[in-house]
């Protein structure tokens, strides 16, 4: 009886399957002419969570051998000393453009500050902006003698001789793993970011010295976006062909404002992307290629930013880990979210009771806001 019961179970199993399948090819095939943004996502969203299945994905994007013309980007500014210290917490990658002094300067003095860190945080982190070379002909010389002035002040670009642009960007993020993988493998994580991102260093810091010392693996946090379609739309930035990746949904990946890495998950992702074509140029999407390839899973982190800035206040602080869109602000939002104070707020029952109202006034909101998810004024 129990090894009927089993074979029904498989062929029912096995029907829903079949007919998964052939709901996603009705979908790819029939629907097209209709491809508006609701039915791409519903397309990724079936794809995703009924197939789910990227085996052959990685297949058809892996490149079979190593191409003799394939380019191999120079340094025009390194620093393989940066990271000789054997106690390195976390290596920071800051993907920035050439012209963004103003926000690089300002960063060095919040949380992009190895010295804070250090002295107030009891952590070794290394902070690297990483960057290409400026793309446009009429101001690229004048602005890469700036960089190298730059540089020489404060010793912390790292800079390969391609151009510096938006489709670009799997460039860099291949440029950043290089780095890290040849010049700092011993760094316990690894996390790259904009250059407009706020975070939080002495939450994020005590985050992971408790996960130093758990000795986690296969660690991978952000914002994660799961079922994401491409974008089919040829008038926006992210469009992507078909050529270039005809499936109808990534996988899961982090939004690549900011996102943190194990060691080990470094390591993996390095490995996958000398072996991926990395035409790709959404490097976010890329990063969730190499991942998926070495079996990586992303986990979500309540408290990392969607593409919004996350309320002002000082019970948002409290938890609060990264937050995107900050330029003109960031040097007020550094003094006011790490004043020792803060800390303070939600102690006792009458600070928790009081933090939580607030958060859920701030978080849970009738319409659609992309910082932290409702949820997180309950963690």
């Amino acid at each position: 009886v129990r090894m009927f019961v089993s074979g029904r179970r498989v062929k029912k199993w096995q029907f829903v399957q079949l007919f998964a399948t052939c709901f996603i090819l009705s979908l790819m095939f029939f629907w097209e002419p209709f491809n508006n943004h609701i039915v791409s996502h519903m397309k990724s969203y079936s794809y995703r969570y009924l197939i789910n299945s990227y085996d052959f994905v990685n297949e058809s994007l892996s490149l079979k051998r190593s191409e003799d013309g394939a380019p191999r980007y120079q340094y025009w500014i390194n620093h393989k000393e940066k990271c000789q210290a054997q106690d390195v917490l976390l290596l920071l990658f800051v993907k920035t453009a050439p012209e963004n002094y103003d926000r690089r300067s300002t960063i060095r003095k919040t949380w992009g500050n190895e010295k804070y860190v250090r002295s107030q945080l009891n952590a070794n982190i290394k902070t690297l902006f990483a960057l290409g070379t400026p793309s446009n002909p009429l101001t690229r010389e004048k602005l890469q003698r700036k960089l190298v002035w730059e540089d020489q002040m404060y010793n912390d670009i790292i800079q390969q001789d391609f151009a510096d642009s938006f489709y670009n960007l799997t460039l860099k993020l291949r440029m950043q793993f290089s780095w890290a993988n040849t010049f700092c493998p011993h760094a316990k994580f690894l996390m790259t970011a904009d250059d407009d991102i706020f975070i939080h260093m002495p939450n994020l810091i005590e985050y992971l010295q408790s996960l130093e010392q758990m000795g986690v693996q296969d660690f991978w946090i952000g914002r994660v976006h799961r079922g994401a379609p491409p974008v089919r739309n040829k008038h926006s930035k992210y469009y992507v062909s078909y050529e270039m990746y005809q499936w109808p949904a990534y996988p899961d990946y982090t939004a690549g404002a900011a996102y943190v890495i194990s060691s080990d998950v470094a390591a993996k992702v390095y490995e996958a992307s000398q072996t991926l074509n990395s035409s790709l140029y959404i490097d976010d999407v890329f990063m969730g290629l190499c991942a998926n390839k070495m079996g990586i899973v992303p986990q979500d982190h309540v408290f990392f930013s969607g593409e919004g800035k996350t309320p002002y206040h000082p019970c948002i602080y409290n938890k609060m880990m990264t937050s995107h869109g900050h330029v003109q602000d960031l040097q007020v939002l550094w003094e006011d979210a790490t004043d020792p104070k803060v800390k303070t707020v939600a102690n006792g029952f009458f600070g928790q009771v009081y933090c939580r109202i607030m958060k859920i006034v701030l978080l849970c909101k009738l319409t659609y806001v992309d910082t932290y998810p409702c949820w997180a004024a309950f963690v």
